[in-house]
């Protein structure tokens, strides 16, 4: 099987990278590849938060350096040049990331496919362009691609210098799993070499198993989460749609409660650097965390009438963008 070969260009201006957010964006393109080729632009003090992730990850930095208006442009015409360049002269990558929104991108994005190659798309809603995102063939939104439950959330701010336990192994393996489009398994190999890429340090033999397959046997006996099978002397691994929900003893929405779940989902986003969202980001991970949840249920008709009731209690400030959308300003 073949892997994706990743160039990742991260416009940092755009994305407002904490250190935890561009481990989250660096966890999602290694699930789909290796990663060849780096480069973050508009590097300034204020995000020298993220000297070590930089520097483990082999990211090459070019510095901001404020002169006159144009500046944002020359970041932009650079990530552009770099790109094609990485294009054209390295046929070794077939796969490019690009971390920004800004529809000035896509006339770049529409050349690499025309050249054959896979482009990835991540940035926060609040700027993202609907012609950006539709020019890619993957897109993803940061708020998304950033931890939003607490059991995600407790496995992806573990400190990689920590062993992983059996329960911090299996999460990861779900994880991996979950990103799974294409397929409902993987071949145990393949999920393997994911895992390298994601904790470089991983050795079935610190677990207290002989090969992965065995150490896979025994998470799934364990968990009951992921589920193994021998197929013509492959090991396959899928999830196992049979596990009980993590959800189910989890406690409705009401009423009386709804406003505190709401609260502490923006806290999250605020703790990550977000300071606007799309409010379909928050839906979203609202019913992530609550599967039942419907405006009904705690007294309205639309989503937005949710909103602007919060509002009204100052709990967070609506806003529109350029383009008439709704956004939501965590205050």
């Amino acid at each position: 099987m073949s892997t994706s070969r990743f160039a990742l260009f991260v416009d940092l201006e755009n994305c407002g990278a904490k250190a935890a957010t561009l481990n989250n964006i660096l966890e999602k393109v290694k699930i789909r590849g290796d990663i060849l080729l780096g480069k973050v632009y508009g590097y300034t003090d204020r995000f020298s938060d993220l000297k070590e992730v930089l520097l483990s990850n082999t990211f090459t930095v070019v510095p901001s350096i404020r002169y006159g208006f144009a500046q944002k442009n020359n970041a932009d015409i650079m990530l552009v040049i770099d790109a094609l360049e990485v294009a054209y002269t390295n046929p070794l990558i077939d796969s490019f990331c690009i971390v920004s929104g800004d529809s000035d991108y896509t006339p770049l994005v529409g050349r690499l496919k025309s050249m054959g190659k896979f482009v990835l798309g991540i940035s926060r809603s609040e700027v993202a362009s609907s012609i950006f995102i539709n020019a890619c063939n993957e897109f993803q939104f940061l708020e998304s691609v950033s931890s939003v439950s607490r059991d995600k959330r407790s496995r992806k701010t573990q400190s990689k210098d920590e062993p992983l336990d059996d329960a911090g192994l299996n999460k990861l393996l779900e994880g991996i799993l979950s990103e799974q489009t294409d397929e409902d398994e993987m071949y145990a190999s393949e999920l393997k070499g994911v895992l390298l890429r994601l904790r470089p340090d991983f050795n079935e033999k610190s677990f207290g198993c002989a090969s992965f397959g065995k150490l896979l046997y025994k998470l799934a006996s364990k968990f009951g989460t992921i589920k193994v099978k021998n197929d013509n002397y492959n090991v396959m691994v899928s999830l196992n749609a049979d596990a009980p929900e993590e959800s189910a003893g989890k406690k409705q929405l009401t009423q009386d409660t709804w406003r505190s779940a709401f609260t502490e989902q923006l806290q999250h986003y605020k703790d990550d650097g977000f300071e606007r969202i799309n409010p379909s980001i928050l839906k979203a991970d609202i019913q992530a965390s609550y599967p039942d949840f419907s405006e009904r249920s705690i007294g309205f008709k639309r989503f937005s009438d949710v909103l602007k009731q919060m509002e009204k209690e100052h709990l967070l400030t609506l806003e529109m963008d350029e383009q008439k959308n709704m956004l939501v300003k965590m205050l």
